[in-house]
């Protein structure tokens, strides 16, 4: 039987890719997303041969991430690979955004990761083998400022991945965190960001990206920054340029109306 892959976020965008190259490597992909796009993506997933298993929930939700849990337990296999890959951004000023806009970001990026690795943890221990890699973003080492919350939940998941890699260790179950730089997908569009300077910039291939991500994990690597040497040298200086710097850079790029 072929092993199998799940990926959380995988309508469209770094998810659907990275489920696009595993299932090119064999593996069969149990996939979620909270539109019906889901099922057009199991269509042509499936044209690469492998069995695929979609199913539609709301990643903010409770019942939404646990109902994709038991819809892949109930498939009565192992899961060799568990992609954490939903999340959603919110551009705008943190003063006029809506506080329930916020919170879903914190509910999808955050309570959502931690429950679902809860349970892929909890299963892949005790069978002393497994692949988890958690989809965070360039936007982890720096401020984000019009982005005020979406930032600092991918720093959750970035350094949740590390801590978590360390815990697991000696488990035979390894933890591997994506950081994206800026990518050619419709996430800052649909984060309401069409009108800032980042939407119209340069953007890392959304194929080079996943790629990037899925080396990664089979090499049980802790992190890879996934886009070109510019986005891999951006994570190398946010490391040493300070806060301020980088909060006032990220402003320039994020502001909406931003586009001369």
């Amino acid at each position: 039987m072929s092993k199998l892959a799940m990926i959380s976020g995988s309508s469209s965008g770094i998810g659907f890719e990275i489920a696009r190259i595993l299932g090119g490597m064999g593996y069969d992909l149990a996939i979620s997303g909270a539109s019906d796009k889901i099922h057009d993506a199991k269509t042509e997933l499936e044209k690469i041969g492998v069995a695929v298993y979609a199913f539609q929930a709301d990643a903010a939700t409770y019942d939404g991430v646990e109902g994709f849990w038991q819809f892949t337990k109930d498939l009565g296999r192992n899961v060799d690979i568990a992609v954490l890959n939903v999340g959603i951004g919110l551009g705008g000023a943190f003063v006029d955004n809506k506080l329930e806009d916020d919170f879903r970001v914190i509910a999808i990026n955050i309570s959502g990761t931690v429950h679902l690795a809860k349970r892929v943890v909890q299963h892949m221990v005790p069978n002393k083998a497994g692949r988890i890699m958690i989809v965070s973003s360039l936007s982890a080492t720096t401020p984000t400022p019009y982005e005020t919350v979406y930032g600092p939940s991918k720093a959750f998941g970035f350094m949740f991945s590390e801590s978590l890699r360390e815990e697991l260790r000696d488990t035979g179950v390894s933890v591997t965190a994506l950081l994206p730089g800026a990518t050619n997908t419709r996430f800052h569009k649909n984060a309401g960001m069409a009108t800032s300077k980042i939407d119209h910039g340069p953007k890392n291939d959304l194929h080079v990206v996943a790629q990037q991500g899925v080396d990664a994990l089979m090499q049980s690597e802790d992190m890879v920054v996934g886009g070109d040497a510019a986005t891999k040298q951006q994570a190398i200086d946010n490391r040493t340029t300070p806060e301020t710097v980088k909060a006032a850079r990220h402003a320039i790029l994020c502001k909406l109306n931003g586009v001369a």
